[in-house]
């Protein structure tokens, strides 16, 4: 499958805008932290992008969340890497985060969400005035953003980065998208 493809896909399966947003951050962040690993970005972009698929469908059972992306995909021909990581995101018991590109995905998925809301308050209310530092002591703090999974988003030390780095490099792949996130 092709960006393109999949990105037409997202479009046409997701109503909710602000949804496709927080895939293209995810893909931004998956591609960033590919070039940085030595991996393939555009198969991780692609985990990133397709990651959310079913959520509209899948938001009030979410055990089935991932899952169901995966049955969609799979006659599609979509790499098994990427539909695994898909199904591993949500941190599903029975299907857990293993390999590089599951842990990342795992773990850039609440960190977008972080970063999105570290953007909206802050003075400038765009990802250009946003630091590495400043989302830091965003992280810090419990009730901000608190949808965001901190643990979640440390489980990138699996990845031997430190938190500051995984900010860091995150954060820069979104910048470089920040007109498609209208941040």
């Amino acid at each position: 499958m092709t960006r393109g493809e999949a990105y037409n896909l997202v479009v046409q399966s997701t109503k909710n805008r602000n949804l496709v947003k927080h895939m293209l951050a995810v893909e931004a962040g998956m591609r960033a932290l590919a070039e940085r690993l030595g991996e393939e970005p555009d198969i991780w972009g692609l985990a990133g992008l397709l990651h959310d698929l079913d959520y509209e469908e899948t938001k009030n059972n979410f055990p089935r969340h991932g899952f169901v992306t995966r049955e969609k995909l799979l006659p599609l021909g979509v790499d098994e890497k990427i539909l695994d990581a898909i199904v591993s995101h949500p941190g599903h018991p029975e299907h857990f985060p293993r390999t590089p590109m599951e842990i990342a995905l795992y773990s850039v998925d609440p960190l977008t969400g972080l970063i999105v809301a570290s953007a909206l308050m802050h003075p400038t209310k765009s990802l250009e005035g946003v630091t590495t530092e400043f989302i830091l002591k965003r992280f810090k703090e419990k009730r901000f953003a608190a949808g965001a999974n901190r643990e979640q988003i440390r489980y990138c030390e699996k990845l031997g980065l430190s938190l500051k780095e995984f900010i860091e490099i995150v954060l820069n792949g979104m910048k470089e998208v920040s007109d498609e996130l209208e941040l």
